[in-house]
């Protein structure tokens, strides 16, 4: 058993999840991948599954929580390509509705970075159980001083799906399928699956607001009041999708993106404020990254709640992909942490070993 599945087995053993996928590789090929488990655990702990039943087999579809920023970044970027819209751009531009209320100064950059001023972490779904009443109290949201901390804001993703809407005139959905999806031929990446996707759905939490097990349906519960199509979560995805992503960001995003753009969204814009950003990724901070330290200090990447990232090395022209459920059956563990520490630690150790080595590229 190789390091990568050997840190994810001992994990699902600890029940930090019910299953996990990955895979670990370069612009040009696959280095690792594989999957280990099943879409839900048996409803009692002593059970263990019948063979087969539920058992991963790689055309998973896994709930992708936060890292749905990135990718709607990446549409973001491509409208800035285009000349659809500009970085500083400000919400009151794209969005009347918010006109008149302290959200208008905001800019593009300021919502990427997250130094926007808006509250992180907001669940705004328990008073507002519909969309109209949850954007009409986005104006309302207390905001502290744009550009001078880093303070992570799902709200202003969900300004950044509207601001992309609105720019492109075409539903969010529809947007990324365009400028993401078909140009990397990501045929099972989008919002909202059907009955046949669903079908092979990974199960999230039992969540108690909806009172069942959450299965091809956003986990985010704010996404759902936003009706699974939004700015700051709702993308679902295979294994495959998500390795050809990571794939075309270890090599330049050259099929999204114009070489200086995607410099651009991938350059740390944030030292000095607390926390490493770029536009719409995360940076590697020197203290307290979620990956650990193994990978280089130009890495970039994002992580999702549900217990999914993905995580890019540009230097090496690294790419690693960590699907999970580890919300599955509640979102109240913790091991997730060390768990994606270990992983990627594997991941850039296995890299360095096989570049040691001299193995080729191709």
């Amino acid at each position: 058993m190789n390091a990568l599945r050997a840190v994810l087995e001992e994990a699902r053993a600890r029940r930090v999840f019910s299953g996990a996928a990955w895979s670990v590789g370069t612009a040009d090929t696959v280095l690792d991948r594989g999957w280990t488990g099943t879409r839900r655990r048996p409803e009692r702990a002593a059970e263990d599954p019948e063979p087969g039943a539920d058992a991963l087999d790689g055309t998973d579809l896994w709930d992708l929580a936060s890292v749905t920023k990135p990718v709607v970044g990446l549409a973001v970027m491509a409208l800035a390509d285009r000349g659809a819209l500009a970085l500083a751009d400000t919400v009151g531009r794209h969005l009347p509705r918010y006109a008149a209320t302290p959200l208008a100064r905001l800019t593009v950059a300021e919502l990427l970075t997250h130094t926007s001023g808006l509250p992180g972490g907001v669940p705004m779904y328990r008073d507002h159980p519909t969309r109209e009443s949850l954007l009409a109290a986005l104006g309302r949201l207390p905001a502290a001083e744009p550009g001078t901390r880093v303070v992570y804001s799902s709200q202003g993703f969900m300004l950044l799906g509207l601001i992309a809407e609105a720019a492109s005139g075409m539903p969010l959905d529809e947007l990324v399928a365009e400028t993401v999806c078909a140009p990397l031929g990501l045929s099972a990446t989008g919002f909202t699956p059907d009955a046949a996707a669903r079908a092979r759905a990974v199960a999230t939490e039992d969540c108690p607001w909806r009172g069942r097990v959450v299965v091809g349906e956003v986990h985010d519960e704010n996404a759902v009041v936003l009706g699974g199509v939004c700015g700051h979560a709702g993308l679902f995805a295979t294994l495959d999708d998500m390795e050809r992503l990571g794939a075309s960001l270890a090599g330049g995003a050259r099929e999204l993106l114009r070489p200086a753009t995607h410099a651009l969204m991938t350059a740390p814009h944030t030292d000095g404020l607390g926390l490493r950003r770029g536009l719409a990724w995360q940076g590697l901070d020197p203290v307290g990254s979620p990956v650990g330290t193994a990978f280089g200090p130009a890495s970039y990447g994002h992580t999702g709640f549900t217990g999914t990232s993905l995580w890019i090395d540009p230097v090496a022209g690294l790419y690693a992909v960590l699907l999970t459920n580890r919300v599955h059956p509640t979102r109240t563990g913790e091991g997730i942490a060390a768990v994606r520490r270990a992983f990627h630690d594997a991941a850039h150790s296995a890299y360095a070993a096989r570049a040691a080595r001299g193995a080729p590229r191709t």
